[in-house]
């Protein structure tokens, strides 16, 4: 029998037998995980946001991840493993899939966590007014039926073979019916989860603190007593805080300290390639991105080989204006775009430029790799009759007054667990963080019906020509993909990076001795 992604899918009994089983064989075949003590954690971003169907940045998904729980999580392969359900299956059509829950979950605060809360947590998520990005995540479900206290069935308006994967969405989260129904933004001020740890603080720009949940589900787990989150604007700072074991792990590590990070004896550096990516959004709906001619142009005007070393020090690779690269599954290599001056200053001029363009690139200061791209891209695009004034900004100030409503600013994102993730979040015309105004039925068309299909080799077809077209018509100029940068102290057991960036297990996560002791 050929072992395909939708067989994999479909068959969540079975992979939750084989995840306890690995996890049980990688236990055995490691060191013994040590009870206790404090993991400090940095970050480059405040976690402005804790309400967890609400957050947008790392930070923000990590404090969600620590608190509640999904239906599923994503393994390492991105393959959906058992969270607050234990197995899963659905129809032959794909449109109903079926969740058993396991028994005796309890929120932080004492309440029994059922199938009730699990519907309601998902109607908050389809409720628009709710403006969670889980929305778009989840677009094929219509209805969540309560079979009884441990099963739900999530009734589904389209086929999706997916479907397993989208409810692992970092804002799924699962909170108590109560809210969900009542004082939805309470969860903005506390967390009330089923996750591993219990918040005890929230200061956004300074420290988050978190406690073990004795109650947690999974025996034993977590491991650690207690967790801080310590906010660190300043990249070389907050490199120095980890060499000089302030801090124990740095979930993200800039390209231009890894280096240094990489030869601190004591420290475990990690790299690993990812879908991380850097884009420069324009708005297709005003003047003068809406002329295709003038986007092919900037695309034209980039080397993204001499990006890839200039901004990722060479801990990347390049982008052909789509979102999807080899950590996709369905991936399509696109050839190499090159810069050429001449042909953007004549696609300039037929737009109605031929004396060069004056347009404001705004960057956020966070991550700093946003400015230096802004900074490159004006001394490139130049030659080709770009006059471009970078605006750098704080990057609270740019959530608030550029962030999906400016018309030509630097986004960077995360991967996703799939191709209609990452397409439905940001390019679709009913996305959730819809930047761009791009609004092309047939690159929809091309989405919807990959999502609806299971037959591998059609979504394969589907999703190449989705990506042939976006690269085409250029809504973001895609140029460089991050690999994911790392780093801990050697004491710190049981870490991995995760492929997205954006999805972590500290449940795991253990001290050796030579740990610092903390409270």
């Amino acid at each position: 029998m050929l072992l395909t992604r939708r067989s994999l899918l479909a068959t969540g009994t079975s992979l939750a037998l084989f995840s306890q089983a690995n996890t049980v064989l990688g236990q055995q075949s490691a060191s013994t995980p040590r009870p206790g003590g404090t993991l400090r954690i940095s970050v480059d971003q405040a976690p402005s946001v804790i309400h967890p169907q609400l957050t947008r940045v790392v930070p923000e998904h990590l404090v969600g991840g620590l608190i509640y729980s999904n239906l599923v999580k994503l393994k390492q392969d991105m393959a959906p493993e058992p969270d607050l359900a234990e197995s899963w299956s659905s129809n032959p059509e794909l449109t109903e899939w079926t969740f058993k829950l396991r028994p005796g979950v309890r929120f932080h605060d004492g309440s029994p966590c059922t199938a009730k809360d699990v519907a309601a947590s998902f109607e908050a998520m389809l409720n628009p007014k709710m403006a969670s990005t889980a929305r778009t995540a989840l677009g094929a479900l219509k209805e969540v039926v309560v079979v009884d206290d441990t099963t739900v069935v999530m009734k589904l308006g389209a086929p999706s073979a997916d479907f397993p994967v989208a409810v692992a969405y970092t804002t799924a989260r699962i909170i108590p019916e109560a809210i969900a129904k009542g004082d939805y933004a309470r969860l903005s001020r506390e967390g009330i989860g089923t996750g591993p740890f219990k918040l005890v603080s929230f200061e956004p720009d300074r420290l988050v603190v978190v406690e073990r949940n004795p109650n947690y589900f999974i025996p034993d787990q977590p491991y650690l007593a207690r967790i801080e989150i310590r906010v660190y604007p300043d990249n070389a700072a907050e490199t120095s805080a980890l060499i000089a074991g302030d801090n124990d792990l740095m979930v993200t590590v800039s390209q231009s300290e890894f280096g240094r990070l990489s030869k601190t004896s004591g420290v475990t550096a990690i790299q690993k390639p990812s879908g991380r990516f850097l884009n420069v959004n324009m708005r297709c709906d005003q003047k003068p991105f809406d002329d295709v001619r003038v986007r092919k142009a900037l695309s034209l005007a980039v080397d993204r080989e001499a990006l890839v070393g200039f901004i990722a020090h060479g801990l990347g690779q390049t982008g052909a204006d789509t979102p999807l690269n080899p950590s996709y599954y369905y991936y399509k290599q696109l050839p190499l775009k090159k810069a050429d001056m001449a042909a953007a200053k004549k696609l300039l001029a037929e737009a109605g430029y031929p004396d060069g363009l004056d347009v404001t690139l705004v960057a956020s200061e966070n991550p700093g790799t946003r400015a230096q791209l802004a900074i490159a891209m004006r001394e490139m695009a130049r030659p080709a009759g770009f006059r471009i004034n970078v605006q750098t900004m704080p990057h609270a100030a740019y959530l608030d007054q550029v962030w999906k409503k400016g018309s030509f600013y630097v986004g960077s994102y995360a991967a996703q667990a799939t191709a209609d993730q990452i397409f439905s979040q940001l390019y679709t015309s009913d996305s959730a963080w819809n930047e761009t105004r791009w609004n092309n039925a047939d690159f929809d068309k091309l989405v919807a019906e990959a999502r609806a299909v299971s037959d591998e080799g059609r979504r394969r077809e589907l999703y190449a020509r989705a990506q042939d077209l976006m690269s085409e018509q250029v809504p973001s100029v895609i140029p460089i993909f991050f690999d994911l940068l790392a780093g801990h102290r050697n004491y710190v057991k049981g870490y991995e990076h995760h492929p997205t960036g954006a999805m972590f297990r500290f449940e795991r996560v253990w001290l050796d001795q030579g740990a610092p002791k903390r409270g």
